[in-house]
């Protein structure tokens, strides 16, 4: 569904251009909340609620399953797309992935990542160093290319 990465920045009022191949996915709605890695997650209204689905199963009674959901869903908020193709991210997000202007958007299958710039580009320069050995630590996985 979502793949490619863009540059985009973010302006003063915190409104971020979307990628016109991706708006197409969220014209139905779209939320955005904390990530991992730093960045900040986007998906599709369906894809959120099915994700939210998934959510709701896992045990309470596990301290990690509480925390986790804390974290994913308090910064959770819908987003609605602007005639100009913007969402307007809330502050507490920005800060959260610390965007301030320059930002990059990937297209992840079935969200979108949206990025600190310098963050995006060092983490994209330490994992290309060990591509090689993720991909083979996920060939023991049962996964094939």
């Amino acid at each position: 569904m979502f793949m490619g990465e863009y540059q985009h920045n973010i302006d003063t009022k915190g409104r971020l251009i979307i990628p016109s191949k991706f708006r197409e996915h969220i014209e139905e709605g779209f939320v955005v909340t904390r990530g991992l890695d730093g960045c900040l997650f986007g998906y599709p209204i369906a894809e959120w609620r099915r994700l939210e689905e998934k959510l709701k199963k896992l045990p309470l009674t596990k301290r990690d399953n509480r925390a986790f959901t804390r974290f994913f869903f308090s910064g959770a908020t819908e987003i609605e797309v602007d005639k100009q193709g913007r969402i307007n991210i809330p502050n507490n997000l920005l800060t959260y992935a610390k965007i301030d202007k320059e930002c990059v958007i990937l297209g992840v299958s079935n969200r979108i990542e949206i990025w600190n710039h310098t963050d995006w580009q060092q983490y994209f320069g330490e994992s290309q160093e060990s591509f090689n050995d993720i991909a083979e630590n996920m060939m023991n996985m049962d996964f094939d290319f």
